[in-house]
């Protein structure tokens, strides 16, 4: 006997239902987003180095953050408005290896991470990002977004910590990558130290108005922002930086200042009154470290001449200083380091090459000096 034809009407409704709920869940699970652990930009283990104000956001060619992530699969970097618009160049390398460009804005930024990785046995992992320019360089963290299984790690810094300081010839204008290329940064690698640049191209030591700078280097390095600050409409204005906030303290300083004084004809007697000056409150800073200072390697020209500037005076800064009882500084005669080959020829500013030249042969008159690379990362994966 058939069923009545209302009882096949619901086994048809019921199956149709069914398969629609089914249909409607696989939907679901495809399209859900996976479940992720968001870090708070006042997370303690999250390790910012360089100079950061409070919002926080970045100033300087080179400032930025690492971490040290258990189970890292994704990562994401939310930043606020205060970052570069409409995008900061930010430098990344994962596990040590070769840094490589994310350009990065307001919101949600996806850092790429290798598939490799998600395969490895290794399981912990380091991440290292820094804005590369020294203007456009701003970000602004809000948060980090992880996979859920992500579990943020103390970041153990290097006991070798290098404060760079000078102009465009280290803040590595005219690179592809920026400071990430320049001889500051490189040396800094080589050592696998913690390496903070404080350069900014046209900046002039002394405190006056230079291609544009407000202010000399001088008066800069001790503020939380570069010199940027002056055309920024939303922080038009400079705070002091608090040194405490360099963590571990910086172990050694290299300044590579000059060019842009004999630009503005500052004199020779004006120039070493004052480098003496800097390098005495430096002093109150940094009271033991050793203090190198790279004379000019000059501007290189195509007949094969080069142009100097304040020659000798160097000497004499440095003179000066061991004679007050300063035993723990030193000149760094970089004269013959760079020729023409080395530069561009439109600017005379070290090229990829060339900086990557001027690292190698510091890295070898620091080892001749007596640093030694360290043997491996102090964080390790």
């Amino acid at each position: 006997m058939n069923p009545p034809s209302f009882l096949s009407n619901q086994r048809i409704m019921f199956f149709s239902l069914a398969i629609t709920t089914v249909a409607l869940n696989v939907m679901a699970t495809i399209g859900a987003t996976p479940p992720t652990n968001t870090i708070r930009n006042d997370h303690p283990l999250i390790y910012y180095h360089g100079r950061w104000d409070s919002s926080p956001g970045t100033w300087w060619a080179g400032s930025g953050l690492k971490l040290h992530i258990k189970n890292l699969e994704t990562l994401t970097l939310n930043l606020g408005p205060h970052t570069t618009v409409p995008l900061a160049a930010a430098g990344v390398s994962i596990n040590y290896q070769d840094f490589f460009t994310v350009n990065v804005s307001a919101g949600a930024n996806n850092i790429p991470i290798p598939a490799s990785l998600h395969s490895s046995a290794v399981k912990t992992s380091v991440v290292r990002i820094n804005v590369e320019g020294w203007q456009n360089n701003r970000m602004n963290l809000e948060s980090i977004t992880l996979n859920q299984k992500a579990e943020l790690l103390p970041y153990a810094p290097s006991k070798l910590a290098f404060q760079f300081i000078g102009d465009s010839l280290s803040a590595g204008q005219f690179l592809p990558e920026g400071v990430d290329q320049a001889w500051p940064f490189l040396v800094g690698e080589h050592f696998k130290a913690e390496h903070t640049v404080i350069a900014q191209p046209g900046a002039a030591l002394s405190d006056v108005v230079s291609f544009g700078n407000v202010h000399g280097v001088s008066f800069q390095f001790f503020r939380t922002e570069d010199t940027g600050f002056f055309f920024t409409t939303d922080h038009n204005f400079t705070t002091p930086w608090n040194f405490s906030r360099d963590h571990p303290a910086f172990t050694h300083l290299v300044i590579h200042i000059g060019a842009n004084d004999a630009a503005q004809s500052i004199t020779n007697a004006s120039f070493v009154q004052v480098y003496l000056d800097f390098l005495t409150r430096l002093r109150t800073i940094y009271p033991h470290q050793p203090i190198f200072v790279f004379t000019p390697w000059g501007w290189p020209n195509a007949d094969g001449s080069i142009g100097q500037y304040f020659q000798g005076q160097y000497q004499i800064i440095v003179n000066e200083r061991v004679a007050s009882g300063d035993k723990n500084i030193f000149l760094v005669d970089t004269t013959g380091w760079v020729t023409f080959a080395d530069v561009f020829p439109d600017n005379q500013h070290p090229n990829v090459p060339g900086h990557a030249k001027i690292a190698g042969k510091f890295e070898a008159w620091l080892e001749d000096w007596g640093l030694t690379p360290e043997t491996r990362w102090a964080t390790p994966i």
